[in-house]
């Protein structure tokens, strides 16, 4: 039967301004496509849901609960307020997504204080938390209850298993709690070749937002909770934090789908490795220059703001620091060595 469904883009334009513009993975739309048809019980007592239950199991150990959301901000805020009374408060770096990029909602939806900390590369320390991590006991300062990490970073630096073993070990022997913003724990875990739990359930790590969007999905990132005792009404506060999915089946069928074999690997692998290619290009531009060393699947440079404004019109990037116009390149899943090439050949025009 016809439809009057109308492309309105044109699918052969690529980007390199966030892996959230690309596309849906083939076989997480297929995905979405079996779990379609009948009717299921709705809000998470579905079939779909329960698989997924056991498929995050394997990866992060037989202690592990997920809880999918729609978005990211939703896992976060949702996680950490979880994780925190209403007194306690947020260790962060002062670069860190639930600071500079979700517009205020862990203060204005979860109620939270954020201690944030400069750091040079988007990574704590213990000895960086510390600059935070006082006032116990004091009833005038917000008490520090949760450190939370990226990794991957948005400076595009990368965890290994030794420093987050070194941040949960301090953050425990000082009361604390440990939560990763795993937006892009795909790519760092391929960038080290590790498996997931090695960055999260094997170094102490208490509760991970588990990203999917930026990994292939149509939409859903996930609240992994791998230590129970770390939160309180997670699944009430999903429900008032407006992250109760009524048709959940269709978020748990893709992240079965990413996780039950080697699809998750396979896109943040290849994302990790086109931007490596880039980098590597661009650095032979004489008016490029890198920033920083990429690690997983960004690379920050700086270059001619002319030039910057005329290649994003074809290839849409942003600009990451607007005082020393630093600019950011994601690549995606979906990026290919075609669009890459392509890409460093609009940057060497000058």
């Amino acid at each position: 039967m016809a439809t009057d469904a109308v492309r309105r883009h044109d699918p052969a334009r690529r980007g390199f301004a966030s892996d959230n513009y690309a596309g849906v993975h083939p076989e997480i739309l297929e995905a979405v496509a079996l779990a379609n048809g009948g009717h299921l019980v709705a809000y998470g007592d579905d079939v779909y849901t329960s698989a997924l239950r056991n498929v995050f199991r394997r990866h992060f150990g037989e202690r592990a609960e997920a809880y999918p959301v729609f978005n990211g901000t939703g896992a976060n805020v949702v996680s950490l307020r979880a994780m925190c009374r209403p007194w306690e408060s947020v260790v962060c770096a002062d670069t860190a997504h639930v600071h500079v990029d979700e517009g205020g909602a862990p203060e204005v939806t979860g109620s939270l204080k954020l201690h944030t900390v400069r750091t040079p590369d988007g990574k704590l320390t213990p000895d960086l938390i510390d600059t935070q991590a006082w006032g116990f006991g004091d009833v005038h300062r917000a008490q520090p209850r949760v450190v939370t990490i990226t990794n991957a970073t948005e400076l595009g630096t990368v965890y290994t298993p030794g420093e987050i073993a070194a941040i949960t070990g301090h953050a425990h022997a000082r009361g604390m709690l440990v939560h990763v913003d795993g937006a892009r724990l795909c790519n760092a875990a391929a960038a080290l070749d590790l498996p997931l739990r090695a960055l999260t359930t094997d170094v102490g790590v208490d509760v991970v937002s588990f990203g999917g969007t930026k990994l292939g999905l149509m939409l859903g990132e996930a609240v992994v909770v791998l230590n129970p005792d770390a939160v309180h009404g997670l699944p009430y506060l999903r429900k008032t934090s407006m992250q109760l999915a009524s048709k959940m089946r269709f978020v748990s069928a893709q992240f079965e789908a990413l996780l039950s074999g080697d699809l998750w690997s396979r896109n943040a692998r290849n994302a990790n490795a086109m931007a490596a290619r880039l980098a590597e290009r661009a650095a032979d531009i004489p008016h490029v220059t890198l920033t920083r060393r990429p690690q997983a699947n960004a690379v920050f440079a700086t270059l001619p703001g002319e030039v910057a404004d005329r290649v994003r019109k074809e290839f849409p990037f942003y600009t990451w620091n607007q005082e020393t116009g630093e600019v950011r390149w994601m690549c995606s899943f979906d990026t290919t060595e075609e669009d890459v090439d392509a890409f460093v050949r609009a940057l060497a025009e000058g």
